[in-house]
């Protein structure tokens, strides 16, 4: 089929990659209003043409937006305005306003909300690459307001991705995110800034930085262009989970100042369960993989 995917960065690119390697796309197309990404994602060979907006949905069976969270929310109802049988799916990380913004729109059934669970902290068409999305989770959001063929497509070009796929409501899609993962890069952001504040000397940080720290620090890397809207777009939930961490920071802080050792060890142990959790995920996601080899 024709694909036309808007906004050629790291997950657009890398969808760009595997819908070609893995035989879901004849023809791709690329959208996006940045020219030097555009004229980048051509020369990569991630897409086959780059064409304006209109061009690209009337040409394509499938419309990806793969663009910042608040570009989403601007550019869905002009998409679903273009369209006729196309099929459109996001791959935004923030549902709410993107879904309440097209509810009433007479080609919602075309749209299908999606969030899949990878990425790393680099951007752009560069960043893509091949297997990104191999073995991790998609979410389909509201899958109710969405039509049978729909999600069908969907569900065919990740399942050739080998993503487990799951559905669940946009709002508790919402507040799972800022609590997994928003508050993951807040987190990386103000260690590094905390760091670079105190150690004014680069050497400093080069010299005694190791492992445990480049591992934290990782996703102060990412974008501002993309986690910005992210943030405020999802701002209650984000606000909730900043309260929840500042009261914790707040109990370490406590803790060791009152050299209280019991206070300490009760919060790391309590902490060290999460270990159990994420052991578990890893199971189920070599369990998914083994499945799919046997299939």
């Amino acid at each position: 089929m024709n694909v036309t995917i808007i906004g050629i960065g790291l997950i657009g690119g890398s969808l760009a990659i595997d819908m070609r390697r893995r035989g879901i796309a004849e023809h791709i197309f690329g959208v996006d209003n940045n020219p030097d990404n555009a004229i980048q994602a051509k020369a990569l060979g991630l897409v086959d043409e780059i064409v304006d907006l209109q061009t690209g949905v009337e040409k394509a069976d499938v419309v990806v937006l793969s663009v910042p969270v608040d570009a989403a929310v601007y550019l869905a109802p002009k998409v679903l305005d273009m369209i006729d049988s196309q099929v459109v799916f996001d791959t935004t990380s923030v549902k709410l306003p993107l879904i309440k913004t097209i509810a009433s729109h007479p080609k919602r059934k075309n749209f299908v909300a999606v969030h899949p669970m990878a990425g790393t902290e680099y951007s752009g068409p560069q960043a893509a690459q091949a297997g990104l999305f191999d073995n991790k989770t998609l979410i389909i959001c509201d899958a109710e307001f969405s039509d049978k063929k729909s999600i069908a497509v969907v569900e065919d070009v990740f399942g050739k991705f080998n993503m487990r796929i799951i559905q669940m409501d946009a709002y508790s899609h919402d507040v799972h995110a800022a609590y997994v993962s928003h508050i993951s890069h807040i987190s990386s952001f103000a260690l590094a800034l905390s760091v670079l504040y105190k150690e004014k000397d680069e050497k400093n940080i080069f010299d005694m930085a190791g492992g445990g720290f480049a591992s934290t620090v990782r996703l102060a890397k990412s974008a501002a262009s993309m986690w910005v809207p992210i943030f405020l777009q999802n701002k209650q939930n984000v606000l909730e989970v900043l309260d929840t961490y500042i009261n914790f920071l707040y109990d370490f802080k406590l803790a060791i100042f009152n050299d209280d050792r019991q206070r300490l060890e009760i919060l790391i142990k309590r902490a060290n369960k999460v270990r159990d959790i994420l052991e578990t995920s890893m199971e189920q996601n070599s369990m998914h993989k083994e499945k799919i080899k046997i299939s």
